[in-house]
């Protein structure tokens, strides 16, 4: 555990019933004349934009609106949406939308700049300062993309996601509206929702795990654990999916005070290459990963299953207990319909090398795995899942 740790947190974070409808005093209190509203077509077509737009109808001030982030985009995507921003001359912006939306609206914040952009920041993501305050409200309870400093971007010529990690990208404030997830389709509930249950497990057993991060991770599974498969199953289930919103909060929170490991790590290459949804793609790797890990983390699943497990009939042994664990994580993505392999993909078999040679590539997040992963251990990992 490391011996000096820290925590950055978003100014305000609002929740609860109605929470959207702080949007408006924000506006005000603040004097913000003119906003640049980020979404999505999706989003738009379900009608849940149309609650945030109101609020902001309400306050008596002009905007504008981008909706042309398509899913899982590219770095020059993101660029081209942010080129649109820049003309705008917003003064606030507000993203209403899943991890790519708000990781696009925080690439905006702090790109109001032509000396350089999206592309720049790859290498060099400290270079940027915020210079918009913005405002997120996640539609999906799953990234935690609304409390971390991190955008990921596509690039397609490393056949990669890469995570720009700036402290600028913090948002200044949060929305957490249950309204906001109640029509979310369930194969994208489920998706993103395993997204955040790899975030809460993977922070709290990374290298960088620390009292901070532990408190938030382990609260963040205790709830997805005990909610996910009603919040995934039962649209009308709005305390479930409240909890699952809490819960992938909480799981960012962690990320900012640890993070991932090797799941994320070895994900990447399967959104960047096949364009495999991030939360899918983490779900196919979440057991076998921490199966490969066990012998590095057991105390660890352990201490994991002494809160969470709420079960009459309780393990005893140490070895009992991290294999609950386990279990339970595989029970959960086998519930969800979620593809247990890349089979289903059409992932061919002679790509396994440069699956390998993708995910080693991804060294910020391996270094905070447990157990060392070599470029056999990742090939192992991945025949697993082939």
């Amino acid at each position: 555990m490391l011996k000096q740790y820290g925590l950055k947190l978003p100014h305000a974070v609002y929740g609860g019933e109605n929470a959207i409808d702080h949007i408006t005093s924000i506006i005000k209190e603040h004097g913000y004349q003119h906003v640049a509203m980020f979404t999505d077509k999706s989003i738009q077509g379900l009608g849940l934009f149309d609650i945030p737009r109101k609020a902001v109808e309400a306050a008596g001030v002009s905007y504008d609106v981008f909706n042309e982030l398509p899913p899982e985009p590219a770095y020059m995507q993101v660029q081209s949406v942010i080129d649109q921003f820049k003309s705008c001359n917003a003064d606030f912006i507000i993203a209403c939308g899943g991890g790519s939306v708000m990781d696009a609206a925080k690439l905006a914040s702090i790109l109001i700049t032509d000396e350089y952009g999206v592309k720049e920041l790859l290498d060099r993501p400290g270079m940027a300062k915020k210079c918009v305050p913005v405002l997120l409200i996640p539609t999906t309870a799953g990234t935690g993309a609304e409390v971390t400093p991190n955008a990921i971007v596509a690039v397609p010529e490393k056949e990669l996601k890469v995570g720009i990690v700036n402290d600028g990208m913090i948002a200044d404030y949060v929305i957490l509206d249950a309204r906001m997830i109640k029509n979310l389709p369930r194969s994208i509930a489920a998706a993103t929702g395993v997204d955040a249950l790899a975030h809460a497990i993977e922070c709290y057993t990374s290298n960088k795990a620390n009292p901070f991060s532990d408190t938030f991770a382990l609260e963040a599974l205790d709830l997805i654990l005990e909610n996910i498969e009603e919040a995934c199953d039962n649209p009308e289930a709005l305390e479930a999916k409240n909890k699952m919103q809490i819960a992938a909060f909480y799981a960012g929170i962690a990320i900012t005070a640890s993070g991932t490991t090797a799941v994320h790590a070895l994900s990447y290459p399967l959104g960047g290459k096949y364009h495999i949804a991030h939360g899918v793609s983490n779900a196919i790797l979440l057991a076998p990963v921490m199966r490969f890990n066990e012998p590095a983390c057991r105390d660890k699943f352990a201490e994991a299953y002494d809160r969470c497990c709420h079960e009459t009939k309780r393990c005893a042994a140490t070895e009992e207990k991290s294999a609950w664990l386990i279990k339970r994580l595989e029970e959960i993505v086998k519930h969800l319909d979620i593809p247990a392999s890349l089979k289903e993909f059409h992932v061919p078999e002679e790509d396994l090398e440069g699956l390998v040679e993708a995910g080693m590539q991804v060294t910020r997040l391996l270094v905070n795995n447990m157990r060392e992963v070599t470029p056999e251990d990742a090939r192992r990992i991945y025949e697993e899942i082939m």
